[in-house]
């Protein structure tokens, strides 16, 4: 790394953990080969994911949400991020405002602090149209079978501004997460790879979630993944608009009408500390 010192804060939604960094006040400029060495949890900070907060131009958002996956990647979106980034300009004194409209690279997201400091997040309408995903289909199915080392695997596709493959299974705790998840991620079915949800239906109201993220592998929370299961699962007719998604690191509560609407997502968001690194 170079002579320079960044000041970053560390955060958290529900485990899946950040670095966010105050692209507003302060230059920043990284490489990929810099964003994976702070990401490394022996000889930089750790986190899953780096975010950069930068000023907007516009007037139809107040600030560029940025998102780095550990491997150095940007990425369109990111909820629990999401979450964290809400908090974080808020508390940094970047706004004085509780509903605060975000750019991403996949376009404007609002994010809304709530009394009891949980953040409520309008993650957008779900894109269901297998080119928009990027899913390698000609029509659009409520489900696809896919051919995975021989084996048909039956899936979901949805983008929440990101790819998402969901799969339901009987029980979590035997899903094969790390195996099947990693060979779908780089499935030539899609072309920017997907994050690999593996949804266990527990009622109308209620799913258990265990995400692998493109670029990551799996993560205690998954905020668009969590918000990709309920579409994928009010779609197949197993569960109402109110969904509590259990992750392992914790629940999140979504929200879908139906078709043409936004998903709601609602969670907390930690600061765990702050500190300087030095690039």
């Amino acid at each position: 790394m170079g002579n320079g010192e960044l000041y970053f804060t560390k955060m958290h939604g529900l485990g899946n953990d950040f670095v966010v960094l105050d692209g507003v006040n302060q230059s920043v400029n990284l490489s990929a080969t810099q964003i994976r060495q702070i990401a490394d949890r022996h000889r930089g900070v750790g986190c899953d994911q780096l975010l950069l907060v930068e000023a907007y131009e516009g007037d139809d958002a107040e600030f560029r949400y940025r998102i780095f996956n550990a491997d150095g990647s940007e990425v369109e979106q990111c909820g629990n991020g999401a979450r964290c980034f809400a908090r974080f300009v808020y508390d940094q004194g970047l706004t004085q405002n509780t509903t605060i409209p975000v750019m991403t690279a996949s376009g404007r997201i609002v994010l809304q602090i709530q009394p009891d400091g949980q953040v409520k997040v309008n993650m957008g309408v779900p894109e269901l149209t297998p080119a928009q995903i990027p899913f390698v289909s000609e029509q659009r199915q409520t489900l696809y079978t896919l051919e995975v080392k021989g084996a048909a695997v039956s899936l979901a596709a949805v983008s929440m501004g990101n790819p998402h493959a969901v799969l339901q299974v009987v029980a979590l705790e035997s899903a094969p997460v790390a195996t099947l998840g990693a060979l779908l991620e780089v499935h030539p079915a899609f072309p920017k790879r997907v994050n690999v949800g593996f949804m266990q239906v527990v009622g109308r109201d209620a799913i258990r979630l265990r995400v692998f993220e493109r670029g990551c592998g799996e993560t205690l929370a998954c905020g668009t993944g969590a918000c990709a299961a309920v579409v994928a699962g009010r779609l197949q007719g197993l569960l109402d608009d109110q969904v509590t998604v259990s992750l392992p690191g914790g629940d999140l509560q979504i929200q879908w009408q139906g078709e043409g609407q936004p998903v709601w997502m609602t969670g907390p968001a930690a600061t765990v500390f702050r500190g300087t690194l030095i690039v």
